[in-house]
């Protein structure tokens, strides 16, 4: 099936930056519509970012003017461009694919924001 592999995470001091990686196995990419989510300790899964098939985006609030979500589809990969981090934004970040009937998830990246 297809397997999504995250990179980037890393610890990073508020108003730093940082960009994460996510690469897909199999076939297809070009046509499905990818995301971002994360999960911080003691809080439930968020959406951070989404980008459709034909390139549309949306993002979370909290984010929105300093993430960026792309795709490079000759290389099978979608971007999380991560600026002016907060302490709030430390959280693992999982990489979501909408393959239609088959829906597929990431291990996850550890992004850690912090003084």
């Amino acid at each position: 099936q297809v397997q999504l592999v995250e990179s980037g995470g890393g610890l990073v001091q508020p108003g730093g930056s940082l960009r994460l990686s996510c690469r897909a196995s199999g076939s297809f990419f070009s046509t499905r519509d990818m995301a971002w989510y994360r999960e911080a300790p003691g809080k439930q899964r968020e959406l951070v970012a989404a980008i459709t098939s034909g390139g549309s985006t949306n993002y979370a609030g909290s984010v929105k003017g300093r993430f960026t979500i792309s795709r490079d589809n000759a290389k099978n990969t979608v971007y999380l461009q991560m600026n002016s981090l907060k302490p709030e934004d430390t959280a693992v970040y999982l990489c979501y694919g909408d393959y239609g009937l088959a829906r597929f998830w990431g291990q996850g990246t550890q992004v850690t924001v912090s003084s």
